[in-house]
């Protein structure tokens, strides 16, 4: 590409940006953690169109820092190399004039990028990157950049994020604003939180789109993959059956896959690009948590609004996902983990530990009002509060709220909506 036409293209990103401040953005909680004042990289990660662009065009225009901007996931930008990136950046003083920040979008898309970031840092531009690989943007980046960077985790919407688009009061919680959010929760437990659906009209095409892209962009293109009708069935397969425990040898024999080895990355590359996660089981043995997994899609919109999804009436399904996804979202310290328990008599869906100190214990049901199902799910709690001696425990449910007493533990039930809008 010639230095003019580079030009068009980012000038014809810059009139984007233009763009998006007409536009009306809500409020994240995952801005605060990002230091536009660090000498470290600032690095936001997550699953295509969680919004990793606009949380950190809303940082920096909030800050009236002066910035410039790379969008990388542009087909015009497709053949640049990371040699090429001196003639990037003196197009980039060209068009914005002197800049202390620089944002580069989807930056994993260039081979070498670590090079020109560690130049830049060294000169003191303090950076912010964007990426949807966690391997490419966790892994490398700690030996790459050789700690000079700070990783923040973005996923879709979070019921809080839904209602703030949305206007929704999440407190005081007086009788209106209970109805108000208990009307909010169903609809987000049906259309999940990727934000671009708020807007579309025909959400499955939209999310079938997504799924596609991030199987052919994000996987395809970067791994090389040569059997990617065996992979997209295969997600296919794990989003119509999440939440579930893999059985690697099934998975194996059900795609024609000829080894372990296969499967298994093709499961690291769905886990790294965020279209699935993988929760361990919790256990002192280092092989049983590695061994028994158990998968979440990224968001319930991957559940029920793909063509040929089969998760779509299963309500309980989708709420231990967001129950899943909001756990993950309030971890922010190193060294916390979400494991789901089984002793092989009772289970419960997540118990979350800070090394070997349990901080709680919860389990999701859609209602606990059969008889069955409420001494299922209660056991399963005290169970795994007694073996991890914690005092923390939570069942949470579409709807009931009540506190129950067993073996001397208590335990609280509650909605998941009220559970979120709390917040412990």
């Amino acid at each position: 590409m010639g230095i003019r036409e580079l030009q068009r293209v980012l000038l014809d990103q810059k009139e984007e940006l233009d763009v998006l401040r007409r536009k009306r953005f809500c409020h994240r909680a995952e801005e605060q953690l990002i230091n536009l004042n660090s000498s470290l990289a600032q690095v936001v990660i997550g699953v295509r169109r969680s919004g990793k662009s606009t949380l950190c065009f809303n940082v920096l225009e909030k800050a009236s820092v002066k910035y410039a901007y790379v969008n990388f996931d542009d087909e015009n930008m497709y053949d640049i190399a990371v040699t090429d990136m001196n003639y990037v950046l003196q197009v980039l003083y060209s068009i914005y004039g002197d800049f202390t920040h620089l944002f580069l979008d989807e930056i994993q898309n260039i081979d070498g990028w670590h090079l020109f970031v560690n130049r830049m840092l060294r000169k003191g531009v303090h950076i912010l990157l964007t990426g949807s690989n966690s391997k490419l943007l966790s892994g490398e980046l700690a030996s790459h950049l050789t700690g000079r960077h700070h990783t923040v985790e973005l996923l879709p919407f979070s019921f809080k994020d839904w209602c703030n688009y949305n206007s929704i009061a999440i407190g005081p919680l007086t009788t209106k604003n209970m109805g108000m959010l208990m009307g909010a929760f169903d609809q987000y437990l049906q259309q999940g939180g990727f934000p671009e659906l708020l807007i579309e009209n025909d959400k499955t095409s939209y999310v079938d789109s997504l799924f596609h892209n991030i199987i052919t962009q994000d996987i395809q293109k970067r791994f090389k993959v040569k059997y990617i009708d065996s992979l997209e069935r295969l997600a296919g397969h794990l989003l119509n059956i999440s939440p579930a425990v893999i059985v690697k040898d099934k998975l194996q024999e059900q795609f024609g896959f000829k080894s372990h080895h296969t499967l298994g990355n093709y499961l690291s590359y769905l886990a790294q690009v965020y279209l699935i996660c993988k929760v361990s089981k919790y256990s002192a043995k280092s092989k049983e948590r590695s061994v028994a997994e158990k998968v979440y899609a990224i968001d319930v919109a991957f559940m029920n609004r793909r063509e040929n999804a089969f998760a779509g009436e299963n309500l309980g399904w989708r709420l231990e996902t967001i129950v899943y996804l909001e756990l993950r979202r309030r971890i922010r310290t190193v060294g916390e983990d979400i494991y789901y328990f089984n002793n092989g008599n009772t289970e419960a869906d997540f118990v979350v530990c800070n090394g070997n100190k349990t901080l709680g214990v919860y389990q999701v049901a859609y209602d606990i009002e059969n008889p069955k199902t409420r001494r299922r799910e209660i056991n399963g709690a005290v169970s795994a509060a007694k073996i991890t001696e914690c005092s923390n425990v939570f069942i949470l449910t579409d709807h009931q709220s009540e506190i129950i007493v067993r073996d001397n533990i208590s335990i609280n039930v509650m909605p998941v909506w009220e559970w979120i809008v709390r917040r412990e």
